[in-house]
């Protein structure tokens, strides 16, 4: 009989207990708290970093290739690179195409570009109604310049030529607008300065393939995307000079040799840009096979030059400057 009024009072107490749990889900799903696959920024800040896509070209890193967005007042204003998976990231993101000002891409590699025809064909279904600008590198012989690479997807004889409304304005809700940044290998140039985002741009090194760093400029506060270089100059930091917030790939370790540590920079070289530029926060993305899982290593040979403490990104994840 004792035995039998436990087990009934438990199996009360599991029904009631059930009952609750799916009353409080339910009070939490109503009041919007539980997370539903959403990321956008909480209302406590208005400008926002956010990470799409932290990854490389591996897909084994399951993770999405390089892209970011920057976020002010709950809106999508800038997208930074489109690699792979990228696209899958800014639906999960919340952001919506209607609300970019523009697209900063720096270099024509697969890992930065790759959906951009997806985000491209998404905003057909959105009510945009303003040009998009695409700024990006010019060409030389194995690569396309930014004028060029759009031509080559959406123009009358593009890869995506059903497509082609999109560079005539009379023909859709809203033109691309593709730009060639020329720049002198020195010079660090203002490319973009409306609706309350400057745009400067500059050269780095990435073996042969033209390429370019960001520093965007928006709300009073500055953020610079090293983009894939192997940091040999003095653009990068120049550039990076007092950033609230500088982005740099870290795609290669310390002990790199060969073909990877001419396109990349180690961290050491990291160190030493976020230090000579005293950024107030190092974010270290593009992570790749080859960097993931050495972590502790990373963190050691930019502590060397850099007093900071470094964040290592994952897709979605938010920084604030």
């Amino acid at each position: 009989m004792h035995l039998f009024s436990r087990l009934f009072t438990r199996k009360i107490s599991i029904k009631y207990s059930v009952k609750f749990l799916q009353l409080y889900l339910l009070l939490i799903i109503i009041n919007g708290s539980i997370s539903t696959g959403s990321a956008e920024p909480t209302l406590n800040n208005r400008l926002a970093l956010q990470v799409l896509g932290s990854g490389g070209p591996e897909t084994q890193t399951k993770r999405a290739s390089s892209s970011y967005l920057i976020w002010l007042d709950g809106k999508a204003r800038v997208l930074i690179d489109s690699g792979g998976g990228s696209a899958l990231r800014f639906g999960e993101s919340s952001a919506q195409m209607a609300d970019l000002d523009l697209v900063l891409l720096t270099h024509f590699h697969v890992d930065h570009t790759a959906d951009l025809p997806a985000l491209i064909k998404s905003s057909y279904f959105e009510t945009r109604n303003k040009p998009l600008p695409v700024f990006g590198p010019v060409g030389n012989a194995a690569f396309p310049s930014a004028v060029e690479f759009i031509q080559s997807l959406f123009g009358p004889n593009g890869a995506y030529r059903y497509l082609s409304d999109f560079l005539q304005p009379q023909s859709a809700n809203y033109s691309i607008q593709p730009n060639n940044v020329a720049l002198k290998d020195a010079q660090l140039k203002t490319v973009f300065n409306q609706n309350g985002i400057k745009v400067t741009a500059a050269n780095v090194q990435h073996g042969s393939v033209p390429a370019l760093a960001w520093r965007v400029e928006i709300a009073g506060k500055s953020i610079v995307f090293s983009g894939d270089t192997n940091g040999k100059g003095d653009n990068l930091a120049l550039l990076a000079n007092g950033a609230d917030i500088f982005v740099a790939h870290n795609a290669v370790p310390e002990r790199a040799v060969g073909a990877a540590r001419s396109l990349h920079m180690t961290p050491s070289v990291i160190g030493k840009i976020a230090a000579g530029a005293k950024v107030k926060q190092l974010v270290l993305s593009h992570r790749m096979l080859r960097t993931l899982g050495k972590e502790s290593e990373t963190l050691q040979a930019i502590a060397l030059q850099y007093a900071g403490k470094p964040a290592f990104a994952n897709d979605l994840d938010f920084f604030y400057p």
